[in-house]
């Protein structure tokens, strides 16, 4: 076995195995997918593809009016979930399941809450071919149909729980639950695949479990609740892994054998190398929304994912504030643990002072809350002992476990939770069986993976070491995040953390505004319009742009009359607020980066006020509803290239381009306009005589955006301005594909990158537009940083031109090439591949009033890439003399004329080009090269000093 696969190979074995189904549509050849949103996918075990979906109600489904405190069940077997109790505990879990209250019901609870329940089956009678359902039975209702065979038969059960409180008298909650009637399925072998699921999200992972390689992945669009499979005329329960996205990513980088470096996580905590026996998987509890409803379930970490801490209750704090949080009866919104959190006035009681925070939770503790009547015996939960497998490899693996841990010091942490105290069954019920399964597996895994570690330890010590030292080890890697991700809003707002040890510099410069400086204090709000003054910046908290990780909120506002963006930041952040402004001062100056104006300074926050966009990339490309005010994709790209050029001049590397981080502005007094660079929290200001930066403070960027050689065990050189290079040919292709990345889904792009596994399939069509712009990102996308062009060579590149230039280079290059020797170096150059170019024989592909009228004054070869260059410029000499016809046929000059040959040999500008590259330093030829900076690692900005930047 591959060692690099054996983190999902692990993962797999902890699945139970089925039989091989067989091919075709038989039932026994697919899986069955449960979806929060209600749906059964019936799926190909081979591909995951769709074959038929059965639609249904939603598994859980919550009160539709507005109480506390809350309850969250769990869509994989019905656990609660409760936030909000007197005691301030936070999230905390009811010993029962709604199951078991339905089993028991009428019950009463120890606090005095009653609870009554309904258990309502029904079957359903499915054709395993299209997925129609043919009639359904329960004891309420039967279609009167009478189904042709064969059928699946699958039952499904709707419990229904409500629960009263005499204290408060009024209805304090109620729930329903519905579930497939299917028995777990682990006793069967043979079946080599195991399934994964992310957390919150629809998409499903399977592996190969005797090498750990992914098979296939799918989306499902609604978070997995169960994955069932068809065994002996029924439906069969899949046990399978729940797990972080960012988790499911790693592994699957493992599993391609990828070996990395170092990591960086939004969570804000240090990187961590993955390599190192610190690795440590952990089960949390992962809270999330679905439609109306809220739900919890358990799901599998790495150390790198952020965790909500145990009894976490969100308080006011002073200064200012964003609606967006704001405590209301209805509506909800997202926050972080780092976020404000305000209360409008007479909010505040001892039922409504918690916030539930979406995302990943440590495990609560168990509420000491009983049945005064006791649960019946089938649906009793009872403590069971976790025993190793009776299974070879199972034994082996627990006793390989025991045989190490007398000579190494583990330092895995217990699961948190407290255990319940001793006592009757009936006071104090212990976990119910799905969360002893949780804990087994995750159990399995520790062990497997510290084993693997080990293993991996003793062959370095006899061969060397695989990976390479920190090159600062008196350092600690900075958590740097890995970006602006979209946060649900397309946004691409967001806060790096530094260096702790960093000093603190001088304010940033006259353009600072401090409050502290006003005589009385600036952050007040106008009653009326709940506006928040700061200084010379003045916003409304209601109008929220967008927001990211660390409490960073960005508001629509205004300065000094104009209408800008403020961002606003904790001052914690007072290094990274001074860097970024710096950056932008001494860039901005330039139309393609975002323009700041000013930074205010409160009692909790900084505040940058910056340019106001319209959209952000992303937008621009997929939102097929905006308008575009005239900026082609062509010029947005020219202008995000010349920005870029700025900034390499300047020796800034940017470090995190992606779309969401380039935004659109709104329009000109001339209705044009512009993309800008923005977010500059991950650039880096190269010394004057240095064109590389290092690694100490992590890796920078954002997955599936980060260049292969940041990521490299060893890389050759330290890495460059290139970096840029590399994710500005990502964002290229993403662009001129409508939303496509070259390699691959989220899920794989990183480790495709590392792999150089590149797939442009956008480009596989032979026309002149494509084959240019191929070429360019090929070139971007080299996973050499040598071989990639600086940003001024992007910007001279061919696919930048304007038909008017292509017509006159065509021309230049015929003048300069008329008077050379059919043998010389320059011609045999052109001549080079030529019959590519020019089909075998241009003159086959023009029409037939041209052929006759270039026959009348000379003679053409039709191999020749030379005499079709000639006959171009002959041809626009003479456009005027030319018949009637063979000018309807050319169309008009420039644009039509150049189009009608570029069309019929899309090769030749390209071919050309290359092929007159040994005269770029001539002064005809250098507005079609470049070369300035060439060779030097350095950029020379173009002189762009306009609002607006045409292409030439």
């Amino acid at each position: 076995m591959e060692r690099a696969g054996f983190p999902l190979c692990l993962l797999a074995l902890l699945c139970p195995c089925l039989p091989q189904g067989r091919t075709g549509s038989t039932p026994e050849a697919l899986l069955f997918i449960s979806t929060l949103d209600g749906s059964l996918h019936a799926v190909s075990k081979k591909t995951g593809d769709i074959q038929w979906t059965l639609k249904d109600d939603p598994i859980i489904q919550g009160p539709v009016y507005a109480t506390e405190p809350a309850f969250l069940p769990d869509p994989s077997d019905g656990s609660l979930y409760i936030l909000g109790e007197e005691s301030k505990q936070g999230l905390m879990k009811l010993p029962f399941t709604i199951p078991e209250l339905v089993h028991a019901s009428p019950c009463r609870s120890s606090d005095g809450v009653f609870y009554t329940g309904r258990k309502q089956d029904a079957w359903f009678m499915v054709d395993p071919k299209s997925g129609k359902k043919q009639t359904m039975l329960s004891t309420e209702a039967w279609d009167g149909l009478y189904p042709s065979a064969p059928l699946l038969y699958i039952g499904r059960t709707q419990y229904t729980v409500t629960m009263y409180d005499p204290r408060s008298q009024a209805l304090q909650w109620n729930t329903t639950f519905r579930g497939y009637s299917a028995p777990l399925l682990d006793h069967l072998p043979g079946y080599p695949v195991g399934h994964f699921a992310s957390s919150g999200e629809g998409l499903v992972v399977t592996v190969d479990k005797e090498n750990g390689a992914v098979l296939w992945t799918h989306d499902y669009g609604s978070p997995v609740a169960g994955i069932y499979a068809w065994h002996q005329d029924s439906l069969h329960r899949l046990p399978h892994l729940t797990m972080a996205l960012d988790t499911l990513r790693f592994l699957t980088l493992r599993s391609n054998h990828i070996r990395l470096r170092r990591w960086a996580h939004p969570s804000g905590t240090a990187s961590r190398d993955f390599s190192t026996s610190e690795t440590q998987l952990l089960l949390t509890l992962y809270v999330g929304k679905h439609a109306a409803s809220f739900y919890a379930s358990s799901a599998l970490v790495h150390s790198g994912v952020a965790l909500v801490p145990r009894g976490v209750i969100l308080a006011p704090v002073k200064g200012p504030t964003t609606e967006g949080v704001t405590l209301r009866d209805s509506g909800e919104r997202e926050v972080t643990p780092s976020t404000d959190v305000r209360y409008p006035p007479g909010s505040i009681t001892a039922l409504h002072s918690s916030w539930l925070l979406i995302g990943h939770h440590e495990l609560p503790p168990i509420l000491h809350t009983t049945m005064l009547r006791v649960f019946p015996t089938s649906g009793s939960r009872t403590m069971a002992k976790i025993t190793p497998s009776e299974s070879t490899s199972s034994r082996t693996l627990f006793q390989e476990l025991l045989s190490l841990s007398q000579e190494v010091a583990w330092g895995l942490e217990r699961l948190p939770g407290p255990q319940p105290e001793e006592g009757p069954q009936d006071l104090y019920p212990g976990p119910g069986s799905q969360d002893i399964l949780v804990a087994g597996l995750t159990t399995l895994l520790l062990g497997g993976w510290i084993i693997f570690l080990l293993r991996q330890r003793v062959q370095e010590k006899r061969h060397g070491p695989l990976g390479i030292a920190n090159p600062c080890p008196s350092q600690d890697p900075l958590p740097l995040p890995r970006g602006a991700a979209l946060n649900n809003q397309g946004t691409p707002w967001r806060s790096t953390a530094i260096s702790p040890s960093s000093p603190a510099p001088p304010d940033p410069t006259s353009r600072v505004h401090s409050i502290q400086s006003a005589p009385e204090p600036a952050d007040t709000e106008a009653s009326d319009e709940e506006l928040t003054v700061v200084g010379k910046i003045s916003f409304n908290p209601k109008h929220v742009l967008g927001r990211g990780t660390g409490g960073t909120f960005v508001f629509r506002g205004q300065f000094e009359g104009r209408a800008v963006a403020v961002k606003r930041l904790l001052r914690e952040c007072f290094s990274l607020v001074h860097r970024e402004v710096q950056l932008l001062q001494e860039s901005d100056s330039h139309p393609s980066v975002l323009r700041y104006f000013c930074t205010e300074r409160g009692p909790q926050f900084h505040y940058i006020a910056l340019e106001l966009c319209t959209a952000t990339l992303k937008e621009y490309v997929e939102n097929p509803a905006l308008d575009r005010l005239g900026l082609e994709p062509v010029d947005l790209l020219y202008q995000l290239t010349s920005g870029l050029v700025h900034l390499h001049s300047l020796n800034i590397v940017h470090r995190d381009l992606k779309p969401c981080n380039i935004l659109i502005t709104g329009p000109d007094s001339r209705g044009r306009s512009r993309a800008v660079l923005s977010d500059f929290g991950l650039c880096k200001k190269l010394p004057a005589g240095r064109h590389t930066f290092s690694l100490c403070s992590g890796i920078p960027g954002t997955e599936g955006w980060i260049a292969p050689e940041l990521l490299q065990d060893e890389p050759p050189e330290s890495p460059t301005c290139a970096v840029d290079i590399f994710s500005a040919g990502l964002v290229f292709y993403y662009v001129l594909s409508g939303g496509g990345h070259p390699f691959g889904d989220s899920l794989h792009q990183q480790a495709n990158i590392l792999a150089g596994a590149a797939h442009m399939d956008h480009f596989e069509e032979v026309t002149h537009e494509k084959v240019i712009a191929k070429e360019l990102v090929e070139a971007m996308l080299s996973p050499q940083p040598q071989l990639r062009p600086l940003a001024q060579s992007v910007l001279a590149h061919p696919f930048f031109w304007s038909r008017a230039k292509e017509l006159q280079f065509f021309q230049d290059v015929s003048d300069r090439v008329e008077k050379e020797a059919a043998e010389g170096p320059l011609v045999t150059a052109l001549e080079a591949g030529g019959k590519i170019v020019v089909r075998q024989n241009w003159q086959c592909h023009i029409s037939g009033p041209l052929q006759s009228d270039l026959r009348k004054f000379r003679s053409y070869k039709g191999t020749s890439v030379r005499d079709l260059l000639r006959a171009m410029r002959n041809k626009r000499h003479h456009y005027q003399e030319l018949p009637m016809e063979v000018r309807q046929a050319l169309g008009q000059v420039p644009e039509e004329f150049v189009q009608y040959f570029t069309s019929r040999f899309p090769h030749l500008l390209l071919h050309t080009h290359k092929a007159m590259g040994s005269c770029a330093s001539e002064s005809l030829f250098q507005p079609y090269y470049r070369t300035e900076g060439m060779g030097d690692g350095k950029e020379k900005a173009p002189d762009c000093r306009g609002s607006s930047q045409v292409r030439p």
